[in-house]
């Protein structure tokens, strides 16, 4: 088993330094070793989450290739110039909400640009609400009603009768409260802009550049906000089926009244989605394909296909053993499995792939299906080593130097933001757990 783990380990950390669709299929060679090599069968692919994933990513795609992702970014360009002294808190809750909505948090690299330079131009310290603003963007993974991750831990605890209503009035509150005091915290980091030195170095030679960075005009707005309306719509009937089972289609299968399962309804309903954004918006099916959304999407599902399949087959070929030698003390402990999440978070880039790989471990054991959606937001860690896509571009759009990774790589200026958002919000929903 110890030897299965390190060639699983291997693939995961070759697959992350390879990046895109790496991780993915990496795992294809894991699940090769353990398959050929180790002689373990393999688990069923997790095909639900990949298509519902496919048809989440679908419907974000449309709605950006209509303009809805460019509008969304000019309403917030709006309220961040003109309450430019109120960065720090409105940049996360602009990032945490546009994650929210799409079920994605790439589309926060439109607004980091506008975030950096609001900053810059009030002389505030752009690191704040750059550091801050990325951690936002991860954090509301775990409360979006449609990101892979959700949907990934919504499908593992339906057994449990778990709604999806049950599973976001923990995380919606635990998470945006946690990123409204990693702001608050925010507020203090590191010297003030005027007084930092890399700043004033970079007056001094010349190297900040005197520009202004404005989102471009939406062509035709009314295509954009129908895109966003249809998008939120078909966002809250899926929270609307989630949360009451008897609004669900039901049928008579061989005398037994079935109802219809959520990943089926996930899936209609976000394809019907995008079907009728490109239909009323006039939009041009293949322009979808070409934006943000999509790739990133893709690149998720790949991850899920390979990583997730290779991590079942290694949990359930060895599924006794490991059980037998930590049993005990997770039971004791359940917390501790939090920490087992957030550690595999930082090997795996991805929340999803994170909760499809280790949270059947955890039912396994006899975890509480409520800890666990308590414990979720402990799968944001992957801002621990700085190499991830958003922190890049965060580190690259702060003209002022601010944003950074420091000499250690570790005190970077995304650690303090994310650890504290982190543990808070699992705090929050241990708390909320008890309340519910």
């Amino acid at each position: 088993m110890i030897l299965q783990l390190a060639f699983v380990l291997t693939a995961i950390i070759v697959g992350a330094r390879l990046g895109g669709i790496g991780l993915g299929v990496m795992g294809g060679i894991g699940l090769a070793i353990l398959t050929f090599v180790f002689g373990l069968q393999p688990t069923a692919p997790p095909i639900d989450v990949m298509l519902m994933i496919v048809a989440v990513i679908s419907a974000a795609s449309c709605m950006q290739a209509a303009g809805g992702l460019d509008y969304m970014v000019k309403l917030a360009e709006k309220l961040l110039r003109k309450n430019p002294s109120h960065v720090t808190i409105l940049s996360p809750l602009v990032t945490y909400l546009f994650t929210f909505v799409a079920g994605t948090g790439h589309v926060a690299y439109s607004v980091l640009p506008v975030i950096a330079e609001v900053a810059t131009e009030t002389k505030i310290r752009p690191e704040r609400p750059l550091g801050i603003a990325v951690i936002a963007s991860q954090q509301a993974i775990t409360a979006s009603p449609i990101s892979a991750a959700t949907v990934a831990l919504l499908g593992l605890l339906t057994g449990f009768n778990i709604t999806l209503f049950d599973i976001l009035k923990v995380t919606i509150p635990a998470t945006l409260i946690g990123v409204l005091v990693g702001a608050l915290f925010s507020m203090r980091v590191g010297k003030e802009l005027v007084d930092d030195p890399e700043y004033q170095r970079r007056v001094t030679e010349g190297i900040l550049e005197d520009k202004r960075h404005t989102i471009k005009d939406v062509k035709n707005i009314k295509q954009a906000k129908l895109s966003v309306f249809i998008f939120i719509l078909a966002t809250v009937l899926i929270v609307l089926f989630g949360s009451f089972s008897g609004m669900r289609p039901s049928f008579v299968v061989g005398g037994e009244t079935v109802m219809l399962d959520m990943p089926s309804i996930i899936e209609i309903i976000m394809l019907s989605a995008a079907a009728i954004i490109l239909i009323f918006s006039k939009t041009d099916g293949i322009k979808a394909t070409q934006g943000s959304v999509f790739p990133a999407g893709m690149q998720a599902v790949i991850a899920i296909f390979g990583i997730a399949w290779m991590g079942d087959t290694f949990l359930q070929g060895n599924m006794a053993e490991l059980t037998a030698s930590i049993e005990t003390v997770v039971r004791q402990m359940p917390w501790l499995f939090g920490l087992a999440l957030f550690v595999m978070s930082i090997l795996l880039y991805s929340q999803a792939a994170t909760v499809r790989a280790i949270v059947p471990l955890g039912i396994a054991l006899g975890i509480s299906p409520y800890m666990l959606i308590a414990l979720f937001p402990a799968v944001n860690g992957y801002f621990f080593i700085p190499n991830y896509p958003t922190v890049i571009a965060a580190i690259n759009f702060d003209r002022t130097g601010t944003t950074k990774i420091g000499k250690y790589v570790l005190n970077h200026s995304f650690m303090m933001p994310g650890l504290v958002a982190t543990f808070v919000s699992i705090a929050l929903g241990l708390l909320l757990i008890q309340v519910y």
